[in-house]
């Protein structure tokens, strides 16, 4: 048996399950890349606001290439459960708030009317940084827009002007630097290309607010969804595991209604850049280096590498001597405190949080994740050794090869098979460069 809307009566006595009308709330929001980390952390707040009594909120998913999410959650009526882990203990919630899931290249038209429908008015997004087809220069490569969110997103909003709807709250969820503005910045290079007298329109109508999402979400495993079935009694292809931690930040700015998610724990505030920041470079920072340098010593966990005494003392000195001296911090941060319950999340052994799921898409993440902290420290005369022993790591690890899952991840690992070394960081930090403008971390 499988979980869906007709077999909820036949959980487990203890298995909450949504206490709203799901057939009668209108689809709010549409999200692009439902993976499981939007099903563990926005979902889950709009779920916890509709079982307030918040209605309209309903989340339409969207797949941008594999259709994958959509065999799981569709058969399913979109219902998936939820399993908070730590301190030896495991709740398992059912979460209603997605009612569906599009596969964009499957059903374009039916994306467009779902964004362009009166019942939206919040677009979100969590694509990765990958997905928002930037070029080296951090402006937007049109070739590969073209097959990413914005030309449905262009569409639906033309329709919504034409019909004299309102604009759309866009919220980018995924981990850029300045995500909203970078997000504001790049549709308005998709619309100067492709639809100008659309740009006044979008400038006045639409918002793109600042956010910072945190919650660690490893990648389900079949043996996560045996034990959820011997435990919900039914099969759930859906299932996601994260841990008891979850923060949202999100800048005060829209363009509509919304739901009310400051009631369930995220936090509304009006500048999010010190807690973006230090989530970047602290957080972010120290997991990048627990995978690559975990992995060369042949570890396949984050809980694993954090119990190693070395990479431990590594990733602390990395947040606490390298990363939290550039951070302009929010006088309600204690940035100390913030290092050490990153090592107590990082080191909980029930949240089996795969070094090679972190250490994908390295060449997008370690700008933000690393060289702005190096940058920041290099401006001061100050080395970042931890930083530096990562980058190595990170080279090692596209040496190998074996593991490698990049956007350029052929490009780079055919430079350094071919140039070594050398050829490397010529290729990296030249003035085309993936990281060109910043400064290389290691000895040249």
């Amino acid at each position: 048996m499988r979980l869906s809307p007709t077999t909820l009566t036949g959980l487990p006595v203890g298995i909450a399950t949504p206490g709203y009308d799901r057939d009668a709330q209108p689809i709010g929001i549409v999200h692009f890349g439902i993976g499981a980390f939007h099903r563990a952390h926005q979902a889950w707040y709009t779920d916890l606001a509709m079982n307030a009594g918040e209605s309209g909120w309903a989340i339409c998913g969207v797949s941008m290439r594999s259709a994958s999410v959509a065999e799981q959650l569709n058969p399913q009526g979109g219902l998936y459960s939820l399993t908070e882990r730590g301190g030896g203990r495991a709740d398992t919630s059912i979460i209603g708030a997605v009612r569906e899931v599009l596969v964009a290249p499957d059903t374009p038209d039916a994306v467009i009317a779902r964004i362009a429908s009166p019942d939206c008015h919040i677009v979100s997004f969590t694509v990765t940084e990958k997905g928002y087809a930037r070029a080296a220069d951090g402006s937007l490569d049109l070739m590969l827009a073209a097959k990413s969110f914005y030309p449905l997103l262009t569409a639906a909003l033309e329709q919504r002007q034409a019909q004299g709807l309102s604009g759309l709250t866009l919220m980018s969820c995924d981990n850029l630097s300045g995500n909203g503005q970078a997000l504001a910045r790049l549709m308005h290079d998709w619309l100067e290309a492709k639809a100008p007298a659309l740009i006044d329109w979008f400038d006045a109508n639409c918002a793109c607010p600042e956010t910072m999402i945190d919650r660690i979400v490893p990648a389900t495993t079949d043996e996560d969804r045996i034990m959820l079935e011997k435990k919900l009694g039914m099969r759930d292809e859906g299932a996601v595991l994260t841990e008891s931690f979850s923060q949202w930040v999100i800048e005060d700015r829209f363009a509509g209604p919304r739901p009310r998610w400051e009631n369930h724990g995220a936090q509304l505030v009006a500048e999010v850049a010190p807690y973006e920041t230090a989530k970047l470079r602290m957080l972010n920072g120290a997991h990048s280096m627990l995978a690559y340098c975990g992995l060369a010593r042949g570890l396949t966990y984050v809980h694993e590498a954090v119990a190693d005494a070395e990479l431990k003392a590594l990733a602390t000195d990395l947040m606490l001597k390298e990363a939290a001296p550039t951070i302009d911090a929010a006088p309600e941060q204690d940035l100390p405190a913030y290092a050490a319950s990153l090592i107590d999340r990082f080191a909980e052994p029930s949240i089996q949080h795969r070094l090679a799921q972190i250490a994908m898409d390295g060449s997008q993440k370690i700008p933000q994740r690393w060289l702005e902290t190096v940058k920041a420290q290099q401006e001061a005369g100050n080395a970042c050794p931890s930083i530096t022993a990562a980058f190595e790591a990170w080279i090692a690890h596209l040496e190998d090869g074996t593991l490698v899952n990049d956007p350029h991840g052929e490009e780079l690992t055919a430079v350094v098979r071919d140039k070594g070394r050398e050829g490397l960081l010529d290729h990296l930090f030249n003035t085309s460069g993936i990281f060109a403008g910043l400064p290389c971390p290691v000895a040249r």
